[in-house]
């Protein structure tokens, strides 16, 4: 799966940085051994290939300092890498050129190039750079055959031993073959490394979520208990005043106002009660694709969201968890509710689910609604807080707490104006026999 695209332009920029950095230390090298060549015992004269080496040496100079402005003033940072990858190519196909071409033993630094093209760019984009790395020396090599270009040196000496066709026809052979290779053994360690990064990100994440409201969970429970017991009494006491009174329209509508909110905070400090200490549920193995196919339906068919919002499904069969079936449901309906609130109108909701090769299950559930911006999402757990107009903001805090009690993750991507995903991750359960 091509995942560069979820890349930070931050990650991107350091590791542009480092690109830089690693380029000017070649050219320092290579300048500095051709100095040495020409301050040898035996100095060359200042030939064409020399005046070529010295004038690249100057150009790739010249590129670091435009690409160390470019860093900063260019948004689009990955069409950046792609550029300076693909001049990188170019300086390589020189550098062949000018140390024989066809004899020239500087070919791995199209390898070189092709590695770290995999830690900036995508899968496809790293097996491109293959591709134009083994078409310029195809080419270079094709040219010299047939005698368009020589190589710098003695020319009767070069014809003398000038490569067969066979020759040249494996050379590039070889050449192909290593830069796929290395293009498709690089890209899948470089996505490794990234997916893995991901992983270890939102479990830290996590773990932070954790701690913070199991503190948030401990003070909470105490708080509610101690609001619940008065506020017990006190709704007891005004229905018994209600009563006994004589009727009078003005204190009767004062006492509903009164009851009405006694019973919005006692759901409210149930709700915090749920949060706070989750009820322990009854834990079975369960097959997930039954369960989100009855809850999809069952959210189809609401009145308040089955019109004006369509659902798709793309499940995997034969998933097995092991959790308490009420407590999911009620995980996906919050989610999907959600969703569909964050949906102005009409709109989608996609449920996904699926299994990697490390035994775990994801369901996603996206929307293309309003979205959140970074700083809604760094909060969107927190209890009490909520980006809608009404709520408690504590149904994705209980989805958070529930999720603890079995391992489970609870992760979101969202960008505003485009939808909201929201990312669960179970341990699989091998299928019951």
């Amino acid at each position: 799966m091509d995942q560069t695209s979820s890349i930070p332009e931050s990650e991107i920029q350091q590791k542009l940085k480092w690109l830089m950095l690693f380029r000017i230390l070649f050219s320092t090298l290579l300048l500095g051994s051709t100095i040495m060549l020409q301050l040898g015992d035996s100095p060359p004269p200042l030939r064409p290939p020399l005046i070529i080496l010295y004038g690249l040496i100057a150009f790739i100079f010249l590129l670091s300092v435009l690409y160390a402005v470019g860093i900063y003033r260019f948004k689009r940072l990955h069409l950046t890498a792609y550029v300076q990858i693909v001049i990188d190519t170019v300086i390589v196909t020189v550098i062949l050129y000018v140390t024989g071409n066809y004899s020239s033993i500087f070919s791995f630094l199209y390898l070189v190039v092709i590695i770290y093209a995999s830690i900036l760019i995508p899968t496809r984009g790293t097996l491109a750079i293959a591709a134009i790395c083994s078409i310029q020396f195809g080419i270079m090599i094709d040219l010299e055959y047939y005698g368009v270009i020589l190589p710098f040196g003695n020319e009767d000496l070069i014809l003398a031993s000038a490569p067969s066709w066979n020759e040249v026809i494996y050379k590039i052979l070889i050449t192909m073959t290593a830069c796929f290779a290395v293009a498709f053994l690089s890209s899948f360690l470089s996505e490794q490394v990234r997916r893995t990064r991901r992983e270890l990100k939102i479990m830290a994440e996590h773990v932070q979520r954790v701690d913070k409201m199991a503190a948030i969970g401990e003070m909470a429970a105490g708080l509610a208990h101690e609001i619940k017991n008065p506020l017990a009494s006190l709704t007891g006491s005004v229905q018994l005043l209600r009563e006994d009174i004589r009727y009078d329209p003005d204190h009767d509508r004062l006492m509903r106002i009164v009851l009405r909110e006694a019973d919005r905070l006692s759901s409210l400090v149930t709700n915090f009660l749920l949060y706070a200490r989750p009820p322990a549920g009854k834990v079975e193995a369960m097959e997930l694709e039954k369960v989100i196919a009855e809850t999809a339906e069952l959210f189809e068919k609401d009145p308040n969201y089955g019109g004006r919002i369509t659902t798709t499904r793309s499940v995997q069969p034969g998933l097995w968890i092991s959790m308490d079936p009420l407590q999911l449901r009620q995980i996906l309906w919050n989610l999907l509710t959600n969703a569909a609130e964050a949906i102005e109108g009409e709109g989608k909701v996609h449920i996904e689910l699926q299994n990697n090769n490390n035994k775990q299950v994801y369901i996603k559930i996206s929307d293309n609604g309003c979205g959140m911006s970074e700083e809604d999402i760094k909060y969107i757990f927190n209890p009490f807080y909520t980006t809608k107009a009404s709520g408690t903001g504590l149904g994705l805090s209980i989805v958070h707490r529930i999720l603890e009690a079995y391992d489970a993750l609870l992760d979101v991507k969202s960008e505003l104006n485009k939808g909201t995903t929201f990312i669960l991750q179970f341990k699989q359960l091998e299928q019951p026999a």
